[in-house]
């Protein structure tokens, strides 16, 4: 349970980064402000139109008496607004990044500058970065909607579906939130996305520890602008104690070192 505590830190030192580094942290708002531009209007237009769609996808209830149809409908409605926000949580730092992938991968860069030893660089075109990042995140993008129409279908369990499920949804947002947050710094060091899934599973509570308050930070409107730079610095902190070489000091609760040998 210690790598609650300690995911959780990593999150913390990373907002105080770019607090201390005030350049950065403007520099890193950037992508944010034009990716909320984005989804606020989508998700405007998904609350607007929920309503109309729900009545679209159910026309077997047109003739249903009051209140049933009214309150079946409505139900729906709020499940579907539901997903859509489970799933721009998910997405919005997807999109973020790779709107921003030049800016992260120099602020990811710059705190490993400042932090000492290698800084590793992908050496790839810009084009070629773009790409691993676009493909990689529909990788994820994958996974998640997965989770999501599994975690989607057990919220209709009575009792479990209003108590464990949201949970678990928590947790599953938080952990694919932090890899793609990892993957900034993570990229640069030469690092595919299915070892990336391997080393964060490897710690999951740490990896729980940094994403789910992140999520819940995220549900917060204007929030994840503001808090995107620090958590790129925080995840790019992290990277560095969990893919550190054997015998490193890295301090107390430093995560086992993971070998970047393919072979």
């Amino acid at each position: 349970m210690r790598d609650l505590g300690v995911g959780f830190g990593y999150l913390m030192k990373g907002q105080r980064w770019v607090a201390g580094h005030g350049r950065w942290f403007g520099f890193g708002l950037l992508p944010g402000l034009v990716a909320l531009v984005l989804y606020v209007a989508a998700l405007v237009g998904l609350g607007y139109g929920a309503d109309d769609l729900t009545a679209w996808a159910t026309p077997f209830a047109d003739d249903w008496s009051s209140p049933w149809q009214g309150l079946f409908r409505g139900f729906l409605t709020t499940l579907v607004v539901g997903f859509g926000l489970f799933t721009a949580v998910i997405t919005f730092t997807a999109v973020t990044l790779l709107i921003g992938q030049p800016f992260y991968e120099s602020l990811s860069e710059q705190v490993d500058r400042t932090e000492g030893g290698d800084v590793p660089e992908s050496g790839l075109p810009l084009w070629r970065e773009l790409w691993i990042s676009a493909r990689d995140s529909l990788r994820v993008l994958t996974r998640v909607v997965l989770y999501g129409v599994l975690l989607f279908a057990l919220g209709f369990v009575p009792v479990v579906g209003q108590t464990v499920v949201p949970v678990l949804g928590f947790c599953v947002s938080g952990f694919f939130l932090a890899e793609e947050l990892t993957a900034v710094a993570l990229q640069r060091r030469g690092i595919e996305l299915k070892e990336r899934l391997a080393l964060l599973r490897g710690r999951r509570l740490l990896t729980l520890g940094f994403g789910v308050p992140l999520t819940l930070a995220f549900l917060v409107p204007f929030v994840a602008v503001f808090l995107m730079p620090g958590a790129v610095a925080g995840a790019t902190l992290m990277v560095r104690d969990l893919v550190a070489p054997p015998g490193d000091d890295d301090g107390p609760g430093a995560p086992a070192p993971f070998s970047l040998n393919k072979g």
